[in-house]
């Protein structure tokens, strides 16, 4: 087929399109469901359905005639419309981050352009009171072309772009064929290179509307807020203008101001105007979205408004709404479903938007792209604040090849084809248009994104100053202004906010320190890829103490993947980057959500919440009975919305709870010192649970919803764990309770060691240093030797320092003993050990020197000094791993919990007294990672119905207990590969690197390494018993008078 060419020439955009306007359905009577119920208007009707469909490798194979209201289509296949051809079995599925899936040929793409046609019959009877139809198309990637009834139609692209074309004198009585082709790449490709599936088809609504022969068409809605508020519309009419009357209600129904729109010189394309005038208004905002009821009616229709009364401002360098200084707890968000790819419906957006508000995040950036608009209406109605981003990115013009490969060069040369390039400016404003007009009376939207990564140009300079013009009542954002060359300079005046992607903290303190003139935005950051993020809580410090720190974005909401089946165990099975077949793609990098494909939160998330819980305590004086904490939201007071309660936890057990009585008052931002009688035990390990409740419900909230909580460690004259205190007691009494034998010492074999008791006989290797076998009540509880571990299975935010640990050869590591000498004693016999930790090819990591310690009740003491070497990159980890029989699966342990913790991640658990199993502490990422441990811990027992093993540190641990080796984790591909080890794994790290964020941000802090001159040593207590109460795992809490199961 023969096509115009449109689909390569910037200078054609659209052909027989209306004027991009504001997004609304009309009605023949006021509507008064819920917005995005736009079916219930008798002037809609949606075509969405089955069509005829045929795919071909190019236009060249498309028969010429294939829009002809003849042409057959018995023998096409059905797709359903929306969606994307990709996820209905055509072509196939890629995923690249930036990098073009075409050559960098602008504005020319392939001649083998996959492409598909579509063919629709329907009838339709537009009313007499409303003649005129009008078909829209919400979403087709990547361009199209159009035919009714035989007749071209026009032409369309910006794929996230609503598309509006006039029928009416299209149509015929009875059958109407309606005939699309839409072409996989275009010349709009190029400024669509988003960091996601790479995918193509209809896949949003396809509707008609039937309008009046003269009709409002677009208007603008503005408030300003002061005493009262002043509700300002602005308006154009297709075809004469007509009367239109102007009513608000508040809502509870009542109307509070009302007028018509009269003729005004307000610009073009607006020609009539009106001011409401609302006394004691109820402002909109994140926390409380309050909105009014707006009906504009004109002869023969009635358009019915959502409107927010509020105001965005910036001054002295912080963001207000309201005149209230704004914080963005907010997420990236793509449009993707695992089955259904970017056709998502209304379902699907109440989902995501239900789990952030219950995750306490109250902003959404429509990463990258205008979302549907109807999730626009949800953020409206349920209260979060938008940063609506335009359909703009050229990343990919970044990597082109060029002598000078280097970052600087790169910076230099990014803009030249593309951002700076004058044919470029009216493709990129035409998208910024799109975007603003259709989104201009959102009150959720606070502010407007230019585009994602293009570097900075011309074409920016020209769209940023078309929105200041258009719409100076919001704040505006482009974060690859940050990326300057040294060809001119540019104008940077019409951005408001500073946004960086993914800065360290010391980048942020030194903007903040120069004394600059915008609210600093982290627009995207703490890079939420597989096990992480891990630095929210500082990130947080800071933005809650500094109000030129308007928050941020985190990236991002979802695990981007492809449902494709089911395993033979019933775990669904996801495929990313790589997985199709696709040679250009980049693995995982989808694979960086704060929830899963199918929307289970990842404790990322569970982290996340906690840190931007409503509220913090500031400090706690048992002596005085007084607690501190601090209001952290922007336009709530405490009092009448929280619910606070503590509890007073000791070694885990709940010993004293009360509830905490709030103030009359307790404004955003101020602190408040209340009552708290909480009793502080003399002994065991303590803490204050102090948690926030919601008092009544809000909006996509139950009332009782926890929002949070803080734990507090309380200090006392003897704050250990009594199990450590039993444990060190046992150390001189045989479990029986009677006097027991001095273990005995023999050797076996050239290599081996035994000491043995009573009731447990132990061998060490001498080739090791290390247990090679641990058998009590002639049980053997070793699968296989005992190891010092170095190693963990890398995770996403590992991927450059995983490097460096695999040049270390961490992964390789044996033991060496140089040393194994035992030593009976009158009360134990002590073994001691010198060794070393090395790989093939490289000097010992490490040196040690320790003891063994066994005394007749069969518990094992390990004493060891530890000297890294100074040469090699910080650890993973240090520490024991131990293969314990399969069946030991109970878990009980007194430690951070519930969800796996870190030392920089952790903040979602709290410190109690916790039982599992082996498989419920697996974290089933998508791709295979270190998961699932969990830090802090006092002890942790691993039993089954026959014996048990407790270890304890000499301080506190981390331990982790799976089915898989890290060997295993860190081989598979795919978390449905993983396949039992046949042992319990169960490795107890005196030292864990943190998790950070650096898959795409700073690199772990040091604080949070394993580094050489911070780890001396390495105490592990292990206590052994057989015959234990099956599945309980709580044989070393015999005699004590508290336990507790959370």
């Amino acid at each position: 087929m023969i096509l115009p060419g449109h689909h390569e020439d910037l200078t054609v955009l659209h052909e027989g399109t209306l004027p991009h306007r504001a997004y609304y359905v009309p009605a023949s009577a006021p509507t008064h469901g819920a917005p995005w119920q736009r079916e219930t208007s008798d002037r809609f009707q949606l075509l969405n359905g089955d069509w005829a469909f045929a795919y071909y490798p190019g236009p060249y194979a498309v028969p010429e005639d294939f829009w002809a209201p003849a042409a057959p289509t018995t023998d096409l296949a059905r797709i359903p419309v929306p969606s994307s051809w990709q996820h209905q079995g055509y072509d196939h599925h890629q995923y690249t981050n930036y990098r073009y899936p075409i050559p960098l040929d602008p504005p020319y793409v392939p001649q083998d352009n996959p492409c598909g046609t579509y063919l629709l019959d329907f009838e339709h009877a537009a009313p007499a009171a409303a003649p005129c139809t009008h078909l829209v198309f919400e979403g087709v990637d990547s361009c199209f072309y159009v035919w009714l009834n035989g007749r071209y139609l026009g032409y369309s692209q910006v794929s996230h772009a609503t598309s509006e074309f006039d029928v009416t004198d299209f149509l015929i009585p009875g059958t109407n064929r309606l005939a699309v082709l839409v072409l996989k790449w275009c010349d709009g490709t190029y400024l669509e290179d988003q960091d996601k599936f790479r995918t193509s088809g209809i896949f949003r609504d396809v509707y008609l509307l039937d309008r009046p022969q003269d009709c409002l068409f677009d208007y603008a809605i503005t408030t300003a807020v002061d005493d009262a508020a002043t509700v300002t519309v602005r308006a154009g009419f297709r075809g004469q203008p007509v009367p239109t009357r102007l009513e608000l209600r508040d809502a509870a129904g009542a109307v509070v101001a009302d007028g018509e729109l009269e003729p005004a010189d307000t610009g073009s394309p607006y020609t009539h105007a009106a001011a409401l005038r609302v006394a004691s208004p109820h402002l909109w905002c994140a926390e409380d979205p309050y909105l009014y009821t707006l009906h504009l009616t004109t002869p023969g229709e009635v358009i019915t408004e959502q409107v927010g009364l509020r105001e965005v401002t910036t001054a002295g360098a912080v963001l207000y709404v309201n005149g209230a200084p704004a914080t963005l707890r907010g997420v990236n968000r793509h449009e993707s479903d695992p089955v259904t790819g970017p056709t998502i419906d209304v379902e699907h957006m109440l989902r995501d938007l239900r789990l952030m508000k219950q995750h306490n995040i109250n902003a959404v950036r429509t990463a990258h792209y205008p979302n549907d608009p109807r999730f626009y209406q949800l953020c409206d109605a349920y209260g979060f604040f938008v940063m609506s981003e335009a359909d703009v990115e050229s990343h990919g013009t970044q990597v082109r090849v060029l002598a000078d490969s280097s970052w600087d060069s790169q910076v230099e040369h990014w803009n030249e084809p593309i951002a700076d390039n004058p044919e470029w400016t009216e493709p990129t404003l035409d998208r910024v248009r799109a975007m603003v007009e259709r989104e201009k009376n959102r009150p959720s939207v606070i502010s407007w994104s230019a585009g994602n990564e293009c570097a900075y140009g011309c074409t920016f300079e020209a769209a940023l100053a078309w929105i200041k013009a258009a719409d100076p009542t919001r704040v505006t954002h482009y974060e690859s202004a940050f990326y300057r060359d040294s060809k001119r300079a540019y104008d940077y005046s019409d951005i408001d906010l500073y946004g960086r992607m993914y800065p360290g903290l010391d980048e942020v303190h030194a903007y903040l320190d120069a004394d600059p003139d915008k609210p600093f935005l982290l627009v995207e950051y703490c890079h939420a890829m597989g096990n992480g993020p891990g630095d929210l809580e500082e990130y947080w410090e800071l933005i809650l103490a500094e109000p030129r720190m308007c928050g941020g974005f985190v990236w991002e909401w979802c695990d981007h993947a492809i449902r494709a089946g089911t395993a033979d165990d019933g775990r669904p099975v996801y495929l990313y980057g790589g997985d199709s077949g696709e040679l250009l793609h980049d693995g995982n990098f989808c694979v960086d959500g704060l929830v899963s494909p199918d929307r289970v939160p990842h404790t990322g998330l569970l982290e996340l919440k906690n840190v931007q819980r409503p509220a913090r305590v500031l400090a706690f004086d048992a002596d005085a009975g007084t607690l501190t904490l601090r209001n952290d939201l922007d336009a709530t007071d405490l009092a009448g919305y929280l619910e606070v309660r503590y509890e007073v936890r000791r070694d885990g057990v709940v010993v004293d709870s009360g509830e905490l009585v709030l103030p009359d008052s307790v404004p955003p931002h101020t602190a408040v010192t209340i009552p708290c009688a909480a009793r502080v035990p003399e002994s065991g390990r303590c803490h204050l649970l102090v948690s926030y409740r919601l008092k009544a419900a809000a909006p996509l909230l139950e009332a009782g919803h926890e929002l949070g909580f803080d734990e507090v460690p309380l200090r006392n004259a003897h704050s250990r764990h009594h199990v450590l205190d039993r444990l060190a007691a046992l150390a001189g009494a045989p479990s029986s309770g009677t006097t027991a034998a001095t273990p005995t010492v023999t050797t076996a074999g050239p290599t081996g060691l035994v000491v043995a008791g009573e009731s447990f006989n132990y061998e060490f290797d001498t080739r090791t240093g290390l247990l090679s076998r641990l058998v009590v009540g002639g049980r053997s509880l070793l699968t296989r030797p005992m190891e010092i571990n170095t190693w963990r299975a890398p995770t996403d935010n590992d991927a450059e320092v995983r490097k460096d640990w695999e040049t270390a050869q961490y992964h390789r590591t044996t033991t060496r003993a140089y040393r194994v000498e035992a030593e009976e004693r009158a009360d134990a016999v002590v073994v001691h050990t010198e060794l070393s930790v090395g790989a093939p090819a490289v000097q010992p990591v490490l040196r040690a020197a320790g003891t063994w310690t066994i005394t007749p009740s069969g518990l094992i003491e390990l004493d060891a000094r530890v000297m890294l070497d100074p040469d090699f990159p910080p650890l993973p980890r240090l520490g024991l791993r131990l293969f314990l029989p399969p069946s030991m699966t109970a878990v009980a342990y007194h430690g951070l919990g519930p969800h796996e913790s870190y030392v920089d991640k952790h903040r979602a658990g709290y410190h109690g007294t916790f039982r599992s199993d082996v498989d419920a502490l697996h974290v089933p990422y998508l791709r295979p990672q270190e998961g699932g441990s969990h830090a802090d811990c006092d002890y942790v027992t691993v039993s089954d119905d026959v014996a048990s093993l407790t270890a304890a540190g000499f301080g506190p641990l981390s331990f982790n207990a799976s089915r898989y080796t890290q060997e295993e984790l860190t081989r598979a591909r795919h978390d449905v590969e993983l396949r039992p080890c046949g042992a319990t794994v169960l490795c107890l790290d005196r030292a864990m690197a943190g998790i950070g964020s650096a898959s795409c941000g700073p690199a772990l802090r040091d604080i949070y390494r394993v580094v050489p001159g911070r780890l001396t040593d390495l105490g592990i207590r292990l206590f052994l018993l057989p015959s234990i109460t099956p599945a309980r795992g709580d044989s070393v809490l015999a005699g004590s008078t508290h336990s507790e199961v959370n």
